[in-house]
């Protein structure tokens, strides 16, 4: 598990160097702005590492791994495939983030694992949110938010044990970015053997606990 958090750290870092790497050209090429009556703010972020590295949730991860990203998919896919219904939205966002990618085998792997994680989720803490009347949403609520119990020490917990929790799965499914894996296998790409192999060592952890997390969230339904 060391070792698996080792390979998800280090492909979370690749990617916070190619944000600031892009947040920099952009800002240099005028682009990296908004402007308000006439006012420029030079705020362009395209990655938020302590909310991922320190996540609330597995739906902040996604959101703030690429944030420029994550808006297009909101707006342009998940908006419009809601017709279909929350899930199947999910799933098709998903779906196209894996086709983006260039829909390796073990990119379409931990996407639509993620499309998984972060469905159930958002849905036990809904759940859990509205029984509790409690702020343990995957998002933070807004400060006239109608639950009764905000900042409690029953809620910090819970949304350490959620913050716990995602830090899990990333690790899990940073396990297939291992950084010493052998270049035989690097150059033919990580194909359905190795993303099954590198899973199996973990034991398909996250998948059951996962699993488990639907369980109890139709249980207290």
């Amino acid at each position: 598990w060391l070792r698996a958090y080792e390979s998800a750290v280090s492909f979370h870092f690749s990617n916070y160097f190619v944000g600031f790497l892009s947040e920099a050209t952009a800002t240099l090429a005028g682009a990296g702005f908004t402007e308000e009556k006439d006012h420029l703010e030079w705020d362009l972020t395209v990655s938020k590492p302590l909310n991922v590295e320190l996540p609330r949730s597995m739906v902040e991860v996604v959101t703030s791994w690429n944030l420029p990203m994550s808006y297009w998919l909101n707006n342009y896919v998940f908006k419009n495939a809601l017709r279909l219904g929350t899930f199947s939205a999910v799933l098709v966002t998903y779906a196209a983030s894996a086709l983006l990618h260039g829909f390796s085998f073990h990119l379409a792997a931990v996407l639509l694992s993620l499309a998984f994680i972060t469905y159930v989720e958002h849905v036990l803490r809904k759940r859990l949110a509205r029984i509790l009347s409690a702020c343990v949403l995957s998002k933070r609520c807004p400060p006239n938010c109608s639950h009764r119990h905000r900042l409690g020490l029953g809620v910090r917990v819970l949304n350490l044990l959620f913050g716990a929790l995602a830090i899990f799965h990333l690790a899990y499914l940073g396990s297939l970015f291992d950084v010493d894996v052998d270049d035989t296998t690097e150059e033919q790409g990580y194909g359905m053997a190795y993303t099954v192999h590198k899973w199996s060592e973990l034991s398909w952890a996250s998948h059951w606990v996962t699993f488990g997390c639907w369980i109890f969230y139709r249980l207290i339904g």
